[in-house]
């Protein structure tokens, strides 16, 4: 799918058992992993299936978000 090719797969992991799976939500490509213990796998794919677009405001890029992270700054001053 070209979405895939241009910005990337978009992942989405998930435990069975012992075994992690894990398959791409546009093109549904995908794969799996067997791991020791069932707990084991469930870490894994809570850990992997997750995204970033809850810190977007706070973990940015550092030249490309820079006056956003001044306004939060000053905002955080403000307040104290």
């Amino acid at each position: 799918m070209i979405a895939c090719r241009v910005f990337g797969h978009r992942y989405r992991f998930a435990a069975e058992g012992a075994t992690m799976r894990w398959s791409c939500e546009r093109c549904g490509d995908g794969g799996e992993k067997t791991y020791a213990t069932p707990e084991e796998a469930a870490r894994f794919a809570r850990a992997f299936d997750r995204e970033d677009r809850e810190d977007i405001g706070r973990r940015a890029p550092i030249l490309g978000m820079f006056p956003l992270r001044i306004v939060h700054a000053l905002r955080r001053r403000r307040r104290a």
